[in-house]
């Protein structure tokens, strides 16, 4: 019995011990001399290729998407068309709002809700609900992307896809401004 115990108590400390990264590990970052703008970075035409991976870390698709960018004052839109390797294609429009603080709001046709971003150094989190549709099936998960500039021309974005605050499955992608 106090083995059982004893295995409990390790195993809620390993867990209460594991954290997560937060926005603000990036705010003095002095690695790198960029600081992430998304109003400066979308604009014009973007690429990006990418994977989505399921649970266990298997890539379960590829897809490609090109983008079209512009901004009025601090209100963005952002157009995405997205080609997946089995055939399917789909579309997005984001509408995003750079805040006063340099923080962002956004909306999509196919999101639940706002979307919300907190930037920091060369860092931007940003956090939506969605209802995915996966083979006729739908599911309401929150997708938790963070973004990262790595160039001034290309951002690396990865998204933990979570239902019930378990991680059930990641998107990985690099976005490359185009001339």
């Amino acid at each position: 019995m106090y083995y059982r115990i004893a295995i409990v108590v390790l195993l809620v400390g390993l867990v209460m011990g594991c954290g997560s990264a937060s926005i603000d590990d990036y705010k003095d970052e002095q690695q790198s001399n960029q600081k992430i703008d998304l109003k400066n970075f979308f604009e014009g035409k973007l690429i990006a290729r990418g994977v989505v991976l399921d649970y266990q870390g298997k890539v379960t698709r590829r897809f490609s998407v090109d983008m079209q960018a512009s901004w009025e004052g601090n209100v963005g839109t952002l157009e995405e068309w997205f080609q997946f390797a089995d055939g399917e294609k789909s579309e997005r429009t984001w509408v995003i709002t750079k805040l006063a603080d340099g923080n962002y709001t956004g909306t999509a046709n196919d999101i639940t809700g706002v979307a919300t971003g907190e930037a920091e150094g060369f860092a931007l989190r940003w956090k939506y609900d969605m209802t995915l549709v996966v083979d006729e099936d739908s599911y309401d998960v929150v997708f938790d992307d963070w973004l990262f500039q790595v160039t001034d021309d290309e951002i690396i974005n990865r998204s933990f896809i979570k239902k019930w605050g378990v991680t059930v499955g990641e998107v990985i992608l690099s976005i490359r401004k185009l001339p």
